[in-house]
Protein backbone atom coordinates (compact mmCIF):
# COMPACT_ATOMS: atom_id res chain seq x y z
CA UNK A 1 0.00 0.00 0.00
CA UNK A 2 1.30 3.27 -0.91
CA UNK A 3 1.08 5.93 1.46
CA UNK A 4 1.03 9.72 -0.26
CA UNK A 5 2.84 12.15 1.28
CA UNK A 6 0.95 15.31 2.26
CA UNK A 7 2.78 18.97 3.24
CA UNK A 8 1.48 20.55 5.55
CA UNK A 9 1.67 24.50 4.52
CA UNK A 10 0.39 26.00 7.91
CA UNK A 11 3.12 23.98 9.64
CA UNK A 12 6.08 25.05 7.51
CA UNK A 13 4.75 28.33 7.18
CA UNK A 14 4.57 29.05 10.84
CA UNK A 15 8.26 27.42 11.14
CA UNK A 16 9.61 29.46 9.10
CA UNK A 17 8.31 32.36 10.32
CA UNK A 18 9.73 31.71 13.95
CA UNK A 19 13.20 30.21 12.51
CA UNK A 20 13.52 33.93 11.06
CA UNK A 21 12.67 35.71 14.37
CA UNK A 22 14.98 33.56 15.74
CA UNK A 23 17.86 35.00 13.88
CA UNK A 24 18.97 37.53 16.32
CA UNK A 25 19.11 35.36 19.14
CA UNK A 26 21.37 32.38 17.19
CA UNK A 27 23.49 35.43 16.03
CA UNK A 28 24.14 36.55 19.77
CA UNK A 29 24.80 32.73 20.99
CA UNK A 30 26.95 31.81 18.84
CA UNK A 31 29.22 35.46 19.28
CA UNK A 32 30.40 33.25 22.58
CA UNK A 33 32.51 31.11 20.37
CA UNK A 34 34.28 34.23 18.86
CA UNK A 35 37.53 35.07 19.74
CA UNK A 36 37.81 37.84 22.66
CA UNK A 37 38.88 41.36 21.42
CA UNK A 38 41.35 43.79 22.97
CA UNK A 39 38.68 46.29 23.51
CA UNK A 40 36.51 43.30 25.05
CA UNK A 41 39.62 42.29 27.62
CA UNK A 42 39.85 46.54 28.59
CA UNK A 43 36.30 46.70 29.85
CA UNK A 44 36.52 43.81 31.77
CA UNK A 45 39.46 44.50 33.49
CA UNK A 46 37.64 48.16 33.94
CA UNK A 47 34.25 49.20 33.37
CA UNK A 48 32.12 46.35 32.70
CA UNK A 49 31.28 46.04 36.46
CA UNK A 50 30.54 49.61 36.81
CA UNK A 51 28.54 49.01 33.18
CA UNK A 52 26.78 45.72 35.08
CA UNK A 53 26.21 47.53 38.37
CA UNK A 54 24.54 50.42 36.91
CA UNK A 55 22.32 48.20 34.90
CA UNK A 56 21.12 46.32 38.06
CA UNK A 57 20.78 50.23 40.05
CA UNK A 58 18.57 51.33 37.50
CA UNK A 59 16.41 48.04 37.27
CA UNK A 60 16.23 47.68 41.12
CA UNK A 61 14.75 51.20 41.48
CA UNK A 62 12.78 51.38 38.46
CA UNK A 63 11.14 48.01 39.85
CA UNK A 64 10.27 49.48 43.00
CA UNK A 65 8.58 52.57 42.32
CA UNK A 66 6.74 50.81 39.69
CA UNK A 67 5.66 47.54 41.98
CA UNK A 68 4.45 50.81 43.91
CA UNK A 69 2.78 52.53 41.50
CA UNK A 70 1.31 50.09 39.58
CA UNK A 71 -0.55 47.77 42.26
CA UNK A 72 -1.63 50.56 44.47
CA UNK A 73 -3.36 52.42 41.81
CA UNK A 74 -4.85 49.24 40.43
CA UNK A 75 -5.75 48.37 44.11
CA UNK A 76 -7.74 51.41 44.88
CA UNK A 77 -9.56 51.78 41.64
CA UNK A 78 -10.42 47.89 41.21
CA UNK A 79 -11.98 47.98 45.36
CA UNK A 80 -12.75 51.43 46.03
CA UNK A 81 -15.07 54.31 44.88
CA UNK A 82 -13.30 57.98 45.56
CA UNK A 83 -13.96 60.89 43.88
CA UNK A 84 -12.60 60.70 40.94
CA UNK A 85 -12.00 56.96 40.58
CA UNK A 86 -14.27 55.78 37.34
CA UNK A 87 -11.84 58.85 35.57
CA UNK A 88 -8.58 57.50 37.20
CA UNK A 89 -9.36 53.96 35.96
CA UNK A 90 -8.69 55.11 32.77
CA UNK A 91 -6.81 58.35 32.59
CA UNK A 92 -3.58 56.70 34.10
CA UNK A 93 -3.17 54.69 31.35
CA UNK A 94 -2.85 57.70 29.15
CA UNK A 95 1.06 57.58 30.59
CA UNK A 96 1.46 54.95 28.12
CA UNK A 97 2.14 57.59 25.80
CA UNK A 98 4.86 58.90 27.06
CA UNK A 99 8.27 57.34 25.99
CA UNK A 100 11.09 57.65 28.74
CA UNK A 101 13.65 59.43 26.73
CA UNK A 102 10.70 62.20 26.34
CA UNK A 103 9.86 62.20 29.92
CA UNK A 104 13.87 62.79 30.64
CA UNK A 105 13.60 65.74 28.24
CA UNK A 106 11.11 67.24 30.53
CA UNK A 107 12.40 66.20 33.81
CA UNK A 108 15.74 68.32 32.91
CA UNK A 109 13.88 71.44 31.49
CA UNK A 110 11.96 71.46 34.50
CA UNK A 111 15.03 70.73 37.47
CA UNK A 112 17.43 71.97 35.28
CA UNK A 113 19.99 74.74 36.29
CA UNK A 114 18.10 78.30 35.13
CA UNK A 115 15.02 75.97 34.30
CA UNK A 116 11.45 76.20 34.38
CA UNK A 117 10.74 75.87 38.18
CA UNK A 118 13.91 78.36 39.21
CA UNK A 119 12.06 80.74 36.63
CA UNK A 120 8.80 79.85 38.21
CA UNK A 121 10.27 80.79 41.94
CA UNK A 122 11.93 84.12 40.30
CA UNK A 123 8.42 84.89 39.38
CA UNK A 124 7.11 84.06 42.87
CA UNK A 125 9.49 85.37 45.18
CA UNK A 126 11.93 87.61 43.14
CA UNK A 127 15.47 87.22 42.04
CA UNK A 128 17.55 85.03 44.68
CA UNK A 129 19.55 81.39 44.69
CA UNK A 130 17.21 78.97 44.41
CA UNK A 131 19.89 76.62 42.83
CA UNK A 132 20.61 75.52 46.40
CA UNK A 133 16.81 74.72 47.01
CA UNK A 134 16.03 72.79 43.58
CA UNK A 135 17.16 69.24 44.05
CA UNK A 136 18.91 67.49 40.95
CA UNK A 137 17.11 65.28 39.31
CA UNK A 138 19.81 63.85 36.44
CA UNK A 139 21.98 60.85 36.41
CA UNK A 140 20.95 57.88 38.14
CA UNK A 141 17.75 59.25 39.85
CA UNK A 142 16.66 61.05 36.48
CA UNK A 143 16.92 57.63 34.66
CA UNK A 144 14.62 55.65 37.43
CA UNK A 145 11.96 58.61 37.66
CA UNK A 146 12.15 58.57 33.92
CA UNK A 147 11.29 54.82 33.13
CA UNK A 148 8.97 54.49 36.36
CA UNK A 149 6.44 56.76 35.50
CA UNK A 150 6.17 55.83 32.00
CA UNK A 151 6.50 52.28 32.86
CA UNK A 152 4.30 51.28 36.03
CA UNK A 153 1.14 51.09 33.55
CA UNK A 154 2.82 47.21 32.72
CA UNK A 155 1.88 46.89 36.52
CA UNK A 156 -0.95 48.22 36.67
CA UNK A 157 -2.85 47.32 34.08
CA UNK A 158 -1.84 43.47 34.29
CA UNK A 159 -2.44 43.69 38.08
CA UNK A 160 -5.85 45.00 37.95
CA UNK A 161 -7.03 42.53 35.50
CA UNK A 162 -6.16 39.97 38.33
CA UNK A 163 -8.04 41.79 40.97
CA UNK A 164 -10.84 42.51 38.78
CA UNK A 165 -11.48 38.82 37.89
CA UNK A 166 -11.37 37.93 41.70
CA UNK A 167 -14.64 37.12 43.08
CA UNK A 168 -16.51 39.05 46.26
CA UNK A 169 -16.42 35.70 47.48
CA UNK A 170 -13.17 35.86 48.43
CA UNK A 171 -13.14 39.51 50.14
CA UNK A 172 -16.43 38.32 52.13
CA UNK A 173 -14.52 35.25 53.34
CA UNK A 174 -11.45 37.11 54.97
CA UNK A 175 -14.33 39.52 56.62
CA UNK A 176 -16.13 36.48 57.88
CA UNK A 177 -12.40 35.26 59.36
CA UNK A 178 -12.70 38.96 60.74
CA UNK A 179 -9.53 40.42 58.74
CA UNK A 180 -9.53 44.27 58.25
CA UNK A 181 -9.23 45.64 54.58
CA UNK A 182 -5.15 45.31 55.10
CA UNK A 183 -5.14 42.15 56.45
CA UNK A 184 -7.32 40.89 53.48
CA UNK A 185 -5.28 42.24 50.93
CA UNK A 186 -2.34 41.00 52.07
CA UNK A 187 -3.47 37.30 52.70
CA UNK A 188 -6.14 37.03 50.25
CA UNK A 189 -5.91 39.24 47.49
CA UNK A 190 -2.45 40.13 47.00
CA UNK A 191 -1.32 36.23 46.75
CA UNK A 192 -3.96 35.87 44.15
CA UNK A 193 -2.77 38.38 42.14
CA UNK A 194 1.01 37.91 42.71
CA UNK A 195 1.40 36.02 39.52
CA UNK A 196 0.16 38.77 37.50
CA UNK A 197 2.20 41.17 39.52
CA UNK A 198 5.10 39.17 38.53
CA UNK A 199 4.28 39.55 35.09
CA UNK A 200 4.05 42.87 34.37
CA UNK A 201 7.00 43.66 36.62
CA UNK A 202 8.74 40.98 34.26
CA UNK A 203 7.86 43.67 31.42
CA UNK A 204 8.80 46.48 33.18
CA UNK A 205 12.50 44.75 33.53
CA UNK A 206 12.43 44.11 29.62
CA UNK A 207 12.17 47.42 29.01
CA UNK A 208 14.02 49.10 31.53
CA UNK A 209 17.05 46.96 30.96
CA UNK A 210 16.80 47.27 26.95
CA UNK A 211 16.33 50.99 27.17
CA UNK A 212 18.78 53.22 25.40
CA UNK A 213 17.71 57.02 25.16
CA UNK A 214 17.00 57.73 28.50
CA UNK A 215 20.40 56.45 29.84
CA UNK A 216 22.12 57.71 27.03
CA UNK A 217 20.48 61.08 27.75
CA UNK A 218 21.14 61.51 31.13
CA UNK A 219 24.88 59.82 30.37
CA UNK A 220 24.48 56.80 32.38
CA UNK A 221 26.54 53.89 31.39
CA UNK A 222 24.36 50.73 31.38
CA UNK A 223 24.90 47.65 29.51
CA UNK A 224 23.04 48.93 26.41
CA UNK A 225 25.06 52.22 26.23
CA UNK A 226 27.89 49.63 26.12
CA UNK A 227 26.58 47.62 23.27
CA UNK A 228 25.95 50.94 21.28
CA UNK A 229 29.26 52.42 21.73
CA UNK A 230 31.21 49.44 20.99
CA UNK A 231 29.63 48.79 17.54
CA UNK A 232 29.37 52.69 16.78
CA UNK A 233 32.44 54.17 17.94
CA UNK A 234 34.76 51.26 18.75
CA UNK A 235 33.42 49.12 15.46
CA UNK A 236 33.69 45.92 17.61
CA UNK A 237 31.06 43.77 16.95
CA UNK A 238 32.04 41.10 18.97
CA UNK A 239 31.83 43.07 21.86
CA UNK A 240 28.41 44.14 21.37
CA UNK A 241 27.14 40.75 20.86
CA UNK A 242 29.18 39.47 24.06
CA UNK A 243 28.12 42.06 26.13
CA UNK A 244 24.34 41.73 24.97
CA UNK A 245 24.48 37.95 25.89
CA UNK A 246 24.93 39.44 29.67
CA UNK A 247 21.80 41.33 29.18
CA UNK A 248 19.79 38.37 27.80
CA UNK A 249 20.60 36.24 30.78
CA UNK A 250 19.79 38.86 33.48
CA UNK A 251 16.16 38.90 31.28
CA UNK A 252 15.81 35.40 31.31
CA UNK A 253 16.51 35.19 35.12
CA UNK A 254 12.84 37.45 35.25
CA UNK A 255 11.26 35.41 32.97
CA UNK A 256 12.65 31.99 34.97
CA UNK A 257 11.11 33.91 38.11
CA UNK A 258 8.16 35.01 36.23
CA UNK A 259 7.83 30.97 35.74
CA UNK A 260 8.38 29.76 38.50
CA UNK A 261 6.20 31.87 40.54
CA UNK A 262 3.24 30.87 38.10
CA UNK A 263 4.33 27.09 39.15
CA UNK A 264 1.60 25.03 37.64
CA UNK A 265 -1.28 27.74 38.03
CA UNK A 266 -3.58 28.22 35.48
CA UNK A 267 -6.40 31.26 35.23
CA UNK A 268 -9.44 31.08 33.73
CA UNK A 269 -12.03 34.10 32.90
CA UNK A 270 -14.56 33.96 35.61
CA UNK A 271 -17.62 31.65 35.22
CA UNK A 272 -20.13 29.03 37.99
CA UNK A 273 -19.52 30.86 41.34
CA UNK A 274 -18.14 34.04 39.98
CA UNK A 275 -19.54 37.55 42.20
CA UNK A 276 -18.33 40.82 41.17
CA UNK A 277 -16.24 43.04 43.47
CA UNK A 278 -18.01 45.18 45.48
CA UNK A 279 -16.63 48.19 45.29
CA UNK A 280 -16.08 50.09 49.09
CA UNK A 281 -17.06 53.90 48.80
CA UNK A 282 -14.41 55.97 50.67
CA UNK A 283 -15.29 59.09 52.75
CA UNK A 284 -13.17 61.43 54.36
CA UNK A 285 -9.70 61.54 55.09
CA UNK A 286 -9.37 58.01 53.09
CA UNK A 287 -11.34 58.92 50.33
CA UNK A 288 -8.90 62.28 50.24
CA UNK A 289 -6.30 59.77 50.88
CA UNK A 290 -7.03 57.64 47.67
CA UNK A 291 -7.61 61.10 45.39
CA UNK A 292 -4.39 62.62 45.95
CA UNK A 293 -2.44 59.32 45.51
CA UNK A 294 -4.28 58.76 42.07
CA UNK A 295 -4.39 62.71 41.19
CA UNK A 296 -0.26 62.65 41.89
CA UNK A 297 0.59 59.66 39.75
CA UNK A 298 -1.80 60.79 36.78
CA UNK A 299 0.22 64.54 37.13
CA UNK A 300 3.05 63.50 37.25
CA UNK A 301 3.18 60.48 34.89
CA UNK A 302 1.37 62.64 31.75
CA UNK A 303 0.13 65.98 32.65
CA UNK A 304 3.80 67.03 33.93
CA UNK A 305 5.36 65.72 30.23
CA UNK A 306 3.21 67.33 28.26
CA UNK A 307 2.57 70.67 30.10
CA UNK A 308 6.35 70.90 29.82
CA UNK A 309 6.11 70.24 25.90
CA UNK A 310 3.16 72.56 25.54
CA UNK A 311 5.19 75.39 27.25
CA UNK A 312 7.75 75.05 24.94
CA UNK A 313 6.15 75.17 22.36
CA UNK A 314 4.22 78.04 23.58
CA UNK A 315 7.10 80.02 24.38
CA UNK A 316 9.26 79.32 20.99
CA UNK A 317 6.38 78.95 18.42
CA UNK A 318 8.80 79.88 15.94
CA UNK A 319 9.75 76.33 16.29
CA UNK A 320 6.86 74.49 15.39
CA UNK A 321 7.44 73.99 11.13
CA UNK A 322 3.83 72.49 9.73
CA UNK A 323 6.23 71.10 6.28
CA UNK A 324 8.13 69.43 8.77
CA UNK A 325 5.54 68.51 10.81
CA UNK A 326 3.40 66.95 8.12
CA UNK A 327 6.52 64.71 6.89
CA UNK A 328 7.34 63.44 10.21
CA UNK A 329 3.65 62.61 10.53
CA UNK A 330 3.57 60.85 6.88
CA UNK A 331 6.42 58.84 7.68
CA UNK A 332 5.37 57.70 11.20
CA UNK A 333 2.15 56.84 10.24
CA UNK A 334 3.33 54.88 7.43
CA UNK A 335 5.60 52.50 8.97
CA UNK A 336 3.42 51.80 12.19
CA UNK A 337 0.70 51.01 9.71
CA UNK A 338 2.67 48.53 7.34
CA UNK A 339 4.44 46.95 10.29
CA UNK A 340 1.51 46.80 12.66
CA UNK A 341 -0.24 44.68 9.45
CA UNK A 342 3.05 42.55 8.73
CA UNK A 343 2.68 41.63 12.71
CA UNK A 344 -1.09 40.56 12.29
CA UNK A 345 -0.57 38.11 9.62
CA UNK A 346 2.78 36.87 10.82
CA UNK A 347 0.76 36.24 14.40
CA UNK A 348 -2.14 34.70 13.03
CA UNK A 349 -0.33 32.29 10.66
CA UNK A 350 2.20 30.96 13.81
CA UNK A 351 -0.80 30.65 15.95
CA UNK A 352 -2.96 28.70 13.64
CA UNK A 353 -0.25 26.95 12.82
CA UNK A 354 0.13 25.77 15.95
CA UNK A 355 -3.24 25.00 16.68
CA UNK A 356 -4.11 22.87 13.60
CA UNK A 357 -0.61 21.08 13.27
CA UNK A 358 -0.04 20.42 17.44
CA UNK A 359 3.28 20.09 17.07
CA UNK A 360 5.40 20.55 20.29
CA UNK A 361 8.72 21.38 18.03
CA UNK A 362 7.04 23.94 16.29
CA UNK A 363 5.56 24.94 19.94
CA UNK A 364 9.09 24.80 21.44
CA UNK A 365 10.69 27.27 18.44
CA UNK A 366 7.68 29.15 18.61
CA UNK A 367 8.38 30.07 22.36
CA UNK A 368 11.81 30.49 21.95
CA UNK A 369 11.59 32.72 19.08
CA UNK A 370 9.51 35.02 21.47
CA UNK A 371 12.74 35.99 23.30
CA UNK A 372 13.69 38.52 21.10
CA UNK A 373 11.83 40.49 22.78
CA UNK A 374 14.73 40.96 25.30
CA UNK A 375 16.96 42.17 22.82
CA UNK A 376 17.61 45.96 23.14
CA UNK A 377 16.88 47.68 20.25
CA UNK A 378 20.34 48.48 19.30
CA UNK A 379 21.62 45.39 19.01
CA UNK A 380 18.51 43.84 16.92
CA UNK A 381 19.54 45.90 14.69
CA UNK A 382 22.79 45.18 14.58
CA UNK A 383 22.68 41.49 14.20
CA UNK A 384 20.01 41.72 11.17
CA UNK A 385 22.40 44.27 9.51
CA UNK A 386 25.43 41.43 10.23
CA UNK A 387 22.74 38.45 8.87
CA UNK A 388 22.18 40.69 5.86
CA UNK A 389 26.11 41.07 5.15
CA UNK A 390 26.23 37.08 5.64
CA UNK A 391 23.51 36.32 3.14
CA UNK A 392 24.68 38.56 0.72
CA UNK A 393 28.30 36.90 1.00
CA UNK A 394 26.71 33.38 0.82
CA UNK A 395 24.78 34.56 -2.56
CA UNK A 396 27.68 36.40 -3.73
CA UNK A 397 25.00 38.99 -4.42
CA UNK A 398 25.00 42.79 -3.11
CA UNK A 399 21.02 42.91 -3.92
CA UNK A 400 20.33 41.08 -0.54
CA UNK A 401 21.88 43.76 1.19
CA UNK A 402 21.25 46.78 -0.70
CA UNK A 403 17.52 45.73 -1.16
CA UNK A 404 17.00 45.24 3.49
CA UNK A 405 19.78 47.89 4.68
CA UNK A 406 18.93 51.52 5.17
CA UNK A 407 15.30 50.52 3.83
CA UNK A 408 11.47 50.75 4.84
CA UNK A 409 11.71 46.91 4.47
CA UNK A 410 14.60 46.27 6.60
CA UNK A 411 12.78 48.22 9.32
CA UNK A 412 10.01 47.18 9.01
CA UNK A 413 11.53 43.80 9.36
CA UNK A 414 13.84 44.78 12.56
CA UNK A 415 10.24 45.82 13.94
CA UNK A 416 8.37 42.78 13.14
CA UNK A 417 11.31 40.58 15.17
CA UNK A 418 11.13 43.28 18.05
CA UNK A 419 7.58 43.13 18.40
CA UNK A 420 6.49 39.48 17.17
CA UNK A 421 6.46 38.76 21.14
CA UNK A 422 3.50 41.27 21.40
CA UNK A 423 1.53 40.17 18.67
CA UNK A 424 1.97 36.30 18.88
CA UNK A 425 1.17 36.22 22.63
CA UNK A 426 -1.71 38.58 22.06
CA UNK A 427 -3.50 36.30 19.26
CA UNK A 428 -2.36 33.61 21.79
CA UNK A 429 -4.08 34.56 24.62
CA UNK A 430 -7.25 34.83 22.30
CA UNK A 431 -7.08 31.30 20.89
CA UNK A 432 -6.52 30.06 24.50
CA UNK A 433 -10.34 30.59 24.93
CA UNK A 434 -11.34 29.17 22.01
CA UNK A 435 -12.68 25.47 22.24
CA UNK A 436 -11.20 23.47 19.68
CA UNK A 437 -14.57 21.84 19.23
CA UNK A 438 -15.79 24.45 17.21
CA UNK A 439 -12.91 23.32 14.42
CA UNK A 440 -13.84 20.27 14.30
CA UNK A 441 -17.91 21.21 14.43
CA UNK A 442 -16.40 23.63 11.23
CA UNK A 443 -15.01 20.83 9.39
CA UNK A 444 -18.02 18.54 9.58
CA UNK A 445 -19.84 21.91 7.94
CA UNK A 446 -17.37 21.54 5.23
CA UNK A 447 -14.85 24.48 5.79
CA UNK A 448 -11.87 24.08 5.04
CA UNK A 449 -8.91 24.78 7.42
CA UNK A 450 -8.83 28.40 6.10
CA UNK A 451 -12.58 28.81 5.83
CA UNK A 452 -12.48 27.98 9.52
CA UNK A 453 -9.66 30.19 10.11
CA UNK A 454 -12.02 33.21 8.42
CA UNK A 455 -15.55 32.26 9.82
CA UNK A 456 -14.80 31.26 12.96
CA UNK A 457 -11.39 32.42 14.06
CA UNK A 458 -11.10 36.01 12.83
CA UNK A 459 -14.80 37.13 14.33
CA UNK A 460 -13.91 35.58 17.59
CA UNK A 461 -10.33 36.93 17.88
CA UNK A 462 -11.23 40.51 17.04
CA UNK A 463 -10.72 42.39 20.42
CA UNK A 464 -7.49 40.99 20.86
CA UNK A 465 -7.06 41.86 17.20
CA UNK A 466 -7.93 45.10 17.84
CA UNK A 467 -6.04 45.52 21.15
CA UNK A 468 -2.75 43.69 19.55
CA UNK A 469 -2.72 46.32 16.85
CA UNK A 470 -2.91 49.37 19.14
CA UNK A 471 -0.65 48.12 21.64
CA UNK A 472 1.88 47.69 18.57
CA UNK A 473 1.03 50.71 16.85
CA UNK A 474 2.23 52.51 20.28
CA UNK A 475 5.60 50.51 20.56
CA UNK A 476 6.28 51.32 17.13
CA UNK A 477 5.72 55.12 17.99
CA UNK A 478 8.19 55.25 20.77
CA UNK A 479 11.08 53.18 19.33
CA UNK A 480 14.37 54.71 18.98
CA UNK A 481 17.65 52.89 18.78
CA UNK A 482 16.09 50.63 15.18
CA UNK A 483 14.99 53.36 13.66
CA UNK A 484 17.64 55.51 14.48
CA UNK A 485 20.63 52.46 13.06
CA UNK A 486 17.89 50.83 10.28
CA UNK A 487 15.70 53.88 8.63
CA UNK A 488 16.39 54.80 4.97
CA UNK A 489 18.81 58.08 4.51
CA UNK A 490 16.82 61.70 5.59
CA UNK A 491 14.06 59.26 6.51
CA UNK A 492 12.65 60.69 9.91
CA UNK A 493 10.09 59.86 12.87
CA UNK A 494 8.57 61.71 15.79
CA UNK A 495 11.24 59.87 18.21
CA UNK A 496 13.93 59.97 15.94
CA UNK A 497 13.97 63.72 15.59
CA UNK A 498 13.34 64.27 19.16
CA UNK A 499 16.56 62.42 20.13
CA UNK A 500 18.02 64.18 17.03
CA UNK A 501 17.54 67.81 18.65
CA UNK A 502 17.77 66.40 22.35
CA UNK A 503 21.05 65.13 21.76
CA UNK A 504 22.31 68.38 20.53
CA UNK A 505 21.12 70.14 23.91
CA UNK A 506 18.27 71.86 21.42
CA UNK A 507 14.95 70.37 24.06
CA UNK A 508 12.88 73.68 22.78
CA UNK A 509 13.08 72.33 19.32
CA UNK A 510 12.28 68.95 20.30
CA UNK A 511 8.88 70.11 21.79
CA UNK A 512 6.69 69.83 17.73
CA UNK A 513 7.58 66.08 17.20
CA UNK A 514 7.60 65.33 21.14
CA UNK A 515 4.26 66.69 21.25
CA UNK A 516 3.10 65.24 18.32
CA UNK A 517 4.07 61.58 19.36
CA UNK A 518 2.18 61.57 22.71
CA UNK A 519 -0.95 63.04 20.68
CA UNK A 520 -0.63 59.90 18.41
CA UNK A 521 -0.02 57.40 20.91
CA UNK A 522 -2.84 58.76 23.39
CA UNK A 523 -5.47 58.92 20.51
CA UNK A 524 -4.36 55.16 19.99
CA UNK A 525 -4.70 54.29 23.55
CA UNK A 526 -8.18 55.80 23.93
CA UNK A 527 -9.31 53.97 20.98
CA UNK A 528 -8.03 51.12 22.59
CA UNK A 529 -9.12 51.36 26.19
CA UNK A 530 -12.22 49.46 26.06
CA UNK A 531 -10.24 46.44 25.95
CA UNK A 532 -7.35 47.27 27.78
CA UNK A 533 -9.47 47.92 30.88
CA UNK A 534 -10.72 44.67 30.44
CA UNK A 535 -7.62 42.94 30.77
CA UNK A 536 -7.37 41.37 27.55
Amino acid sequence: MMHTFKINYWFLSSLFISCFVCIPLIVIGTSLFQDVSGYYQLLGETYVYTYIANTLLVLTGVLVLTFVFGVGAAYLTSFYQFPGSTFFTWALILSFAVPSYIYAYSLTAFFGYFGNLYSFLTYLFGPSDYHTLIPKVDGLLGSILSMSFSLFIYVYLITRASFIYQSQNLVDAGKIMGFSNYQTFKKIIFPSARPGIVVGLSLVAMESISDFGTVSFFNIQTLTTAIYDSWIIFDDIATAYQLSFFLIIIVLIFFWLERMSRSRSKFYMPTRGYEAINKIKLQGTSAAYATAFCLLLFTCSFLFPISQILLWVIQFPDNIHLAQLIELSINTVSIVILTTLCLIVLAFFTNYGMRISKSKFLNAVTNFSVSGYVIPGVILAVTLLSFLSFASKLTNSNWIHFLFSGSIIGLVIAYCVRFYSLAINGIKSGYEKLNTNLDDASYLLGYTKFGTFIKIHLPFLQPNLLLIAMLVAIDILKELPITLILRPFNFETFATQAYTFASQDMLEHAAGPSLFLIIFSAIFILLSKKYILKGF
